[in-house]
C-alpha cells in the first residue's frame, strides 16, 4: 500500500473515532465521570441501524452508493443509542449517590449489560448491513489511493455532525448554557441555567454521535456485540489525547489517534515489525505518556466549548 492510501484509510477511521471521542468528552465534561459504556452505546447505536437497514434497505435511490434508507437506518441508530443513554441516565446513573470512581465502576458493569442483551438478541457472530461492496473511485487510483464512494460517506457524514456541534455550541443558546455548565455547574445553576435539563441534552448529543460513530463503524468494518469495547482503548486515548473534557481536543485526538492507527503498518514497510495488531497497543502507549507528561492533554480539557 501507498503512504497516500495508508493516510486516506487514516481519514475514514479517524472520522469514526473523532464521533466516538466528542461523545464520550462532552459526557465527561457534564457528568464528571469516565463513561465505561460510551463504546457500548456504539454498538447499540449500529446494531438499531442494522436492524432498521433490514425493513427500510432497499428505500430510495443511491447516494454517495448507499441506498437513501441506510441513512434513515443512521438516524434510527443515533436516535435509539441516545433513548438507551437517556434512560441509563435517568435510572441508574442519577439515583446514584457515589463519586466519579463510584459512578466509573458502575458504567463498567452497565457496559457489560449492554454487551449481554444485544448479544443475547443477535448471537456473538459479526454480522453486515448487506450492502454491495463498491469498487475503488477510479479516479483516485492512479495517485495509489484506492477509496470507495462509501468512505467518502462516511467522512462526509462525520464532517457534516461535527460541523453541526459546532454551530450548536458557539451560536445557539443550548450550545452557551452548556459550555457555562461544563465550565461551573455550581454558577450555572445559580445564574438561572436549568442544568439537569442541560445535563439531559448532552447526554443525548453525547450518546447519539456516539450512535453514529457505530454505524460507520459497522460499516467500514463489520458488526459484532464487542464492536464498541474493542474499540474503548484507542477512543480514551483520543479523548486523553486531546484533553478530557474538550470537545475540541477530542476531535484533534480523535483525529491524530485515528491516524496513527492506520499509518501503524509503515513502521513494518521501513523496517520495524509492528504491524497494524499493535495499534492498540501504541494507542495505549501514546494515552499513558500523555498522562505522565502533558496530563491535561492538548487542549487542556477547559470545558465543552473550547
Amino acid at each position: 500500500m501507498s503512504v497516500l492510501e495508508y493516510l486516506a484509510n487514516g481519514l475514514v477511521f479517524s472520522s469514526i473515532i473523532v464521533l466516538a471521542s466528542i461523545g464520550l468528552s462532552l459526557v465527561y465534561s457534564i457528568a464528571d465521570f469516565a463513561n465505561f459504556a460510551h463504546g457500548d452505546t456504539m454498538t447499540v447505536g449500529a446494531y438499531s441501524a442494522l436492524v432498521t437497514f433490514g425493513f427500510v434497505g432497499g428505500l430510495g435511490a443511491r447516494f454517495l452508493g448507499l441506498p437513501l434508507g441506510f441513512f434513515l437506518a443512521l438516524a434510527v441508530g443515533i436516535a435509539v443509542a441516545a433513548l438507551v443513554a437517556v434512560i441509563t441516565e435517568k435510572v441508574i446513573y442519577e439515583p446514584l449517590e457515589v463519586d466519579s470512581i463510584g459512578m466509573l465502576i458502575t458504567s463498567i458493569g452497565v457496559a457489560f449489560v449492554y454487551r449481554a442483551l444485544i448479544q443475547f438478541q443477535f448471537g456473538s457472530d459479526f454480522t453486515e448491513f448487506g450492502i454491495q461492496v463498491l469498487r475503488p473511485i477510479e479516479a483516485l487510483i492512479p495517485f495509489g489511493i484506492r477509496m470507495t464512494l462509501h468512505d467518502v460517506a462516511i467522512i462526509g457524514s462525520a464532517a457534516i455532525l461535527v460541523a453541526g456541534l459546532h454551530t450548536l455550541l458557539q451560536y445557539t443558546d443550548l450550545g452557551r448554557k452548556m459550555r457555562a455548565t461544563a465550565d461551573n455547574p455550581s454558577l450555572a445553576r445559580v445564574s438561572g441555567i436549568r442544568v439537569d435539563r442541560i445535563t439531559l441534552w448532552t447526554w443525548v448529543i453525547g450518546a447519539g454521535l456516539a450512535g453514529a460513530g457505530g454505524v460507520f463503524l459497522g460499516l467500514y468494518n463489520q458488526i459484532s456485540p464487542r464492536m464498541g469495547f474493542n474499540i474503548l482503548l484507542v477512543v480514551f486515548a483520543a479523548v486523553i489525547l486531546g484533553g478530557i473534557g474538550s470537545v475540541y481536543g477530542a476531535m484533534l485526538g480523535g483525529f491524530l489517534i485515528g491516524m496513527i492507527n492506520q499509518l501503524t503498518p509503515i513502521l513494518t514497510d521501513i523496517g520495524i515489525p509492528i504491524g497494524i495488531e499493535y495499534a492498540n497497543g501504541i494507542a495505549f502507549v501514546i494515552m499513558v505518556a500523555v498522562l505522565l507528561v502533558r496530563p491535561n492533554g492538548i487542549a487542556g480539557g477547559t470545558g465543552a466549548g473550547t
